[in-house]
């Protein structure tokens, strides 16, 4: 039985899931009350189905909560109240999978809201970027144990575009998937971030700290130099996402290693202050990265 997928919200990520899904034959809706021309174009040339929420509630099979980090839990209200008010009609189960980029604490509150409901609860996460030409990102979920056949559900995704993976196995439960996007991000996006605050720094104390530090890393540390080219521009219009993400990533450290997080939520809400602001900084981490490309060729 071909399924509906309800993708929630058609924005970089999940239109690229949503238009994996369609191309696969799956039928997607999602919600645009108050979104972008930008959104509801890229819904549209994915092919899906704009529906009000209690379609969505009514008709799906799953439901993706694809959104930024603070809105993940709003969402999820929303959707559970919708379903108090307007039970579903069908003895078909509605799997809901939240894969968004929030901490533990903030999944097992999310997951909390439908344990009165008979709604399937899926944490998930995503990682790599939006799918694009043959590029698709991995969804991992973990559920709770008694919920195992809505993973395999979830995990039976695959069928229709998305690469997907349990996360099962000794002690798996609620708030693992999401433990493992913390720890991914953390990883990756916080090198960049960290790559970033010390060539703003470097700058800051002259434009020749700065010259020297691309001269010392491309003798010493040319991988290094290598991945700031790639990762620092990639990172530039994504920044005003990432501030939130390195909160969540906060919160899931604790303690005082997890105020090295909320330094980098700084340093990302910095980026993209410079980008509607001044562009200063976004000036000199342009530079640098245009320097550093320069001195990796004459390697």
């Amino acid at each position: 039985m071909t399924p509906i997928i309800s993708v929630i919200a058609a924005g970089a990520m999940g239109g690229g899931v949503a238009r994996r899904l369609t191309d696969s034959g799956a039928t997607v809706l999602t919600y645009l009350e108050g979104r972008s021309e930008q959104t509801r174009k890229r819904a549209q040339e994915a092919g899906v189905l704009d529906a009000s929420l209690e379609e969505i509630t009514q008709r799906s099979d799953f439901i993706l909560s694809i959104l930024p980090p603070r809105d993940a839990f709003s969402l999820a209200q929303r959707i559970t109240q919708q379903l108090a008010s307007h039970p579903r009609a069908t003895d078909r189960q509605l799997i809901y999978a939240d894969c968004n980029a929030v901490n533990v604490t903030t999944v097992k509150s999310i997951s909390g809201l439908f344990e009165e409901t008979s709604v399937a609860f899926v944490d998930a996460c995503i990682i790599g970027g939006p799918p694009k030409g043959s590029h698709d990102p991995v969804f991992y979920g973990s559920v709770h144990p008694k919920d195992i056949e809505a993973l395999r559900s979830f995990v039976g995704l695959s069928a229709w575009g998305l690469r997907t993976k349990a996360l099962d196995g000794e002690g798996a439960n609620i708030g693992d998937a999401s433990a493992l996007k913390m720890s991914y991000a953390g990883i990756s996006k916080g090198l960049t971030g960290l790559m970033a605050t010390m060539v703003l720094a470097a700058h800051s104390s002259s434009p020749a700290t700065a010259e020297a530090l691309i001269s010392e890393l491309n003798e010493s540390q040319p991988e290094l130099l290598h991945r700031l080219t790639v990762h620092l521009p990639r990172m530039l219009p994504k920044a005003y996402r990432w501030v939130g993400e390195m909160e969540e990533i906060a919160e899931f450290v604790g303690g005082g290693e997890g105020e090295i997080y909320r330094g980098l939520a700084k340093l990302y809400g910095r980026v993209e202050n410079s980008i509607i602001g001044d562009g200063n900084d976004i000036r000199v981490l342009e530079q640098f990265v245009n320097a550093a490309e320069e001195r990796l060729k004459g390697a």
